[in-house]
């Protein structure tokens, strides 16, 4: 979802510093995005562990993330990321179906993939923290979207990502994964965790599908 159909990471970069800054936790704007993907109550602990030296309920944790989620929600809508239309259309014109698999579980967001996707998404296709125990770097949430798509077999699907953890939950899942650095993260980050093909954008991933178009309907 973020930084693959939306533009958004530069705001939750910025909400999660001034939400964690009231819990005497330093985080930075390079750390967002290098754990993007993951759950949210996840980074929370696993910052509060190494600057904090404690254990943290995820209870506790969430009680931190909702913080986080109202200082997301404070800053300006965030814009459809360029290409997104386009491609969806076309993936749709040859009935590939779309799902989304998102460390995030804000009803407000959900609501808005609906919004602005519905007539390529189903609700029951949207995978959110809350439908995992174990969220990316782990296989866990592409398994259990794999398993709301219809019990698919990993080799039916793709996974489009543009996190490290997201690339290696992908791969961990055995799906195939494209990375797309929509990010300040250098390409390494994404193509060392095993990402089979790297995009600088979502236009350059659309252009790829259009020039392949014919591979999309074997």
């Amino acid at each position: 979802m973020d930084g693959v159909l939306y533009d958004s990471m530069l705001n939750h970069a910025i909400a999660w510093q001034r939400s964690m800054q009231k819990f005497g936790i330093s985080m930075t704007a390079a750390d967002a995005y290098a754990t993007e993907g993951a759950r949210g109550v996840d980074t929370i602990r696993m910052m509060v562990k190494q600057q904090l030296g404690r254990d943290i309920s995820e209870e506790e944790a969430q009680r931190m993330y909702d913080e986080k989620t109202r200082q997301f929600h404070l800053m300006p809508e965030t814009r459809i990321m360029p290409g997104i239309p386009e491609l969806l259309a076309l993936l749709h014109d040859y009935g590939i179906e779309m799902g989304v698999v998102t460390g995030s579980g804000q009803r407000p967001l959900i609501d808005r993939l609906l919004k602005d996707f519905g007539q390529y998404l189903q609700v029951e296709h949207i995978t959110t923290a809350y439908d995992v125990k174990r969220g990316k770097p782990n296989p866990d949430p592409y398994l259990m979207g794999l398993k709301k798509a219809g019990n698919l077999r990993p080799w039916e699907a793709i996974v489009v990502e543009n996190a490290p953890l997201g690339v290696r939950a992908g791969v961990a899942a055995r799906i195939f994964t494209i990375a797309v650095n929509t990010g300040p993260l250098p390409n390494a980050s994404l193509l060392d965790e095993g990402a089979n093909l790297l995009f600088s954008d979502m236009l350059g991933l659309k252009q790829a599908f259009i020039e392949n178009r014919d591979l999309l309907q074997l």
